[in-house]
């Protein structure tokens, strides 16, 4: 899909009462790449993310009015800390992801800011931030952390 054939995509704000929705979709997103290293629990998933949701911080990903995705976005003092950023699986690989991640490398330069992300060691999302200039900076038991310096940035 080229850009001008991309449908419009958009972020809007969540609501304490999309909770549900949208651990079904990270459950569904994440669950080839939890597989693959023997820890996908659906419990657990819901149990952790329900555990730090924050409506303030949270965008839908909606592409003509659909929901096909959420970003989770938390400002620090030093650094916006992109805490969860996914796709439903029928729509990855159309862009869908550059285009938000593009957003959000807007918003931290906009705000001074690097961005640092997590990804779970055996996830394709590893190669996509490594795509878009992030830099590995630790690698942990599951998760290598990532962060994109502010353009900005001397």
């Amino acid at each position: 899909m080229t850009l001008l054939q991309r449908p419009f995509v958009s972020l809007t704000r969540a609501r304490e009462g999309d909770a549900d929705e949208l651990v079904a979709l990270r459950i569904e997103a994440m669950r080839e790449s939890l597989m693959r290293v023997g820890r996908f629990d659906p419990t657990r998933a819901r149990e952790r993310f329900l555990a730090g949701f924050a409506p303030e911080d949270t965008r839908h990903i909606e592409i003509e009015g659909r929901r096909v995705g959420f970003v989770v976005l938390k400002q620090q003092p030093n650094v916006l800390l992109l805490d969860h950023l996914y796709i439903h699986p029928n729509s990855q690989g159309k862009g869908i992801g550059a285009f938000v991640l593009a957003r959000i490398i807007d918003e931290a330069n906009t705000l001074g800011l690097p961005v640092r992300v997590g990804a779970l060691r055996e996830s394709d999302s590893n190669r996509f931030y490594a795509r878009h200039g992030f830099k590995l900076i630790e690698e942990g038991n599951f998760d290598n952390y990532y962060i994109r310096p502010n353009d900005n940035a001397f």
